[in-house]
């Protein structure tokens, strides 16, 4: 596995910025700066969906010592979330459902 050079902050916006403006050209931005086409490729994933903040490294740190989710990624979280509750309660209600179609089922024998 090849190992790229660590990027700041900083660097990984100015690189961002670099291939925006170059039609996304990730190879060859890579290629001047030390990275890998991959990690341009991602860097500019995350900056298109969350902005500079995405591009943050967040990894290691206790959860107060970075800045909180943008109002973006908090409707996110919480989206996901309420899905996964509204799915949850549709499996419970459906089971219900079952449940008393099987007593009614006994009652009738």
């Amino acid at each position: 596995m090849r190992r790229t050079r660590k990027t700041t902050y900083d660097e990984r916006i100015a690189i961002v910025q670099r291939c925006l403006k170059s039609n996304k050209d990730y190879r060859r931005i890579a290629q001047e700066y030390g990275c890998s086409y991959q990690q341009v490729r991602n860097w500019v994933i995350r900056y298109e969906k969350d902005g500079p903040s995405g591009l943050e490294d967040r990894r290691g740190r206790r959860s107060g010592s970075m800045p909180g989710r943008s109002s973006d990624e908090d409707m996110r979280y919480r989206i996901a979330v309420l899905e996964k509750e509204n799915a949850h309660l549709r499996m419970e209600l459906e089971l219900l459902k079952k449940i008393c179609e099987l007593e009614r089922k006994d009652r009738g024998l």
